[in-house]
């Protein structure tokens, strides 16, 4: 085939891959599938990294690229284009195969048995396309506590990080020893490090209201019936889990205090938790997404995200 042949044929190429992925984006709208790739820094915010290898040159199957370093938003989960912006350069790496030149190896990270993009997301998007089932790659693993399958989530790994950050505050703390603490489940990570600051904060203010030193052991049950325990029986009177079904009460404590702290900064004054909850729940009571526990809500997804 002549140049002007193979770019007709790469230019049909896209655009077949583009439609797909448009198709695919929109049967995911109406199932509710997600269709993205992994991101690979997300993933890595969610667990530790004890050591990492260089694995050297592979044969790398291609249903196992799962996650792009930092194209995750250009390609969708079967490595579609998704943007129209892409076309040049993905033109460019079909015509190659085409002239069967050779390219260097994708450079990729593995963790557990499913590998993610450092370099070459376009060379796997036209691979994919062109029925290849491996691909040439230079592997770096990172070694993890954490078990990651190709069946791994994200929603799977946030729980199993919240999951060990309770073990760990629980450890310290022995709180399940004293109280309750079945309702003291988080759908957010780093909230049972703000229960602990929560604690000592409120161990000093005991210490200035007694005139006395307290044990960490005596504020945390004081601030477990004087602060949370109510928090949370306010939140049930309130129904305010309905206006948040997708939240723990535990959520929700967290974020009174954050809306409570922010009243009592606006106001300057000192505010009763119970009207606080009540004028936020008639200020809202149409839409629970929206308002300042929304908009915390979302710092707080934000933080997870970064």
């Amino acid at each position: 085939m002549d140049d002007i042949s193979i770019k007709s044929i790469a230019k049909e190429d896209f655009n077949k891959a583009f439609f797909k992925s448009q198709i695919e984006r929109i049967f995911g709208k109406i199932f509710k599938a997600n269709d993205s790739l992994l991101s690979f820094k997300e993933i890595v915010s969610y667990i530790k990294i004890n050591n990492q290898y260089y694995k050297g040159m592979q044969e790398v199957e291609i249903k196992d690229i799962l996650g792009s370093e930092e194209r995750y938003r250009d390609f969708d989960k079967k490595f579609l284009p998704k943007r129209q912006e892409l076309r040049n350069r993905w033109e460019s790496i079909d015509e190659a195969y085409y002239k069967d030149i050779i390219l260097p190896p994708i450079q990729l990270y593995q963790i557990g048995n499913i590998y993610f993009v450092r370099d070459g997301n376009h060379r796997v998007s036209v691979a994919k396309l062109q029925g290849k089932e491996f691909i040439d790659a230079e592997v770096i693993e990172l070694k993890t506590d954490v078990e990651v399958t190709l069946n791994t989530t994200v929603e799977d790994l946030k729980n199993i990080v919240i999951k060990e950050e309770k073990k760990s505050f629980l450890e310290v703390t022995k709180l399940d020893q004293y109280r309750d603490i079945s309702m003291l489940n988080f759908s957010f990570i780093g909230k049972f490090d703000q229960v602990y600051s929560h604690i000592e904060v409120h161990k000093y203010f005991l210490g200035i209201e007694n005139n006395r030193d307290f044990t960490f052991l005596e504020a945390m049950l004081s601030w477990y019936d004087r602060f949370f325990i109510p928090i949370i029986e306010e939140i049930k009177n309130e129904k305010l889990l309905k206006l948040f079904p997708d939240m723990t009460a535990a959520d929700l404590y967290a974020l009174t205090i954050k809306y409570w702290d922010e009243l009592k900064a606006e106001t300057g004054d000192t505010v009763n938790l119970s009207d606080a909850v009540k004028s936020y729940k008639n200020q809202h009571k149409k839409d629970g997404k929206k308002g300042l526990f929304g908009f915390l809500k979302k710092k707080d997804e934000k933080r997870e995200g970064e």
